[in-house]
């Protein structure tokens, strides 16, 4: 699916995007620094007040670049961040995606600061 077609979808479905946003928000912690590893377009970031994002998808990636998040162009498996720099991960139906699931979470505890949340959407 091309990128804009996949952004187009979210607006020609306003009550099941919705309904995610709301069943996600009360999955994210109100404070502190998150990051969605998968951002796509930032249809779920930006609702959910994530403002640094992974994407391997260059053309998902400028999406969600023009809508004002950081995104790094990378895969789950090999994350560009510091250790203990994130309070909370959030993937929406990103795991599946991914080459190597386990890989990607380990990377995901590497960078997470103590008592952190993940949530897998």
């Amino acid at each position: 699916m091309h990128a804009q077609e996949y952004d187009e979808w979210f607006g020609e479905n306003k009550e099941v995007y919705m309904s995610e946003i709301l069943a996600l928000k009360d999955l994210i912690p109100s404070e502190g620094i998150g990051l969605e590893i998968g951002v796509g377009t930032g249809r779920f970031a930006i609702p959910l007040g994530i403002k640094i994002g992974v994407e391997p998808a260059k053309a998902m990636a400028d999406i969600s670049r023009k809508r004002g998040i950081d995104v790094r162009e990378s895969r789950a498996e090999a994350l560009p961040f510091d250790d203990e720099s994130f309070d909370f991960v959030l993937m929406v139906t990103t795991i599946c995606f991914l080459e190597n699931p386990l890989r990607a979470l380990e990377e995901i505890r590497e960078f997470l600061n103590q008592g952190v949340v993940l949530s897998l959407g």
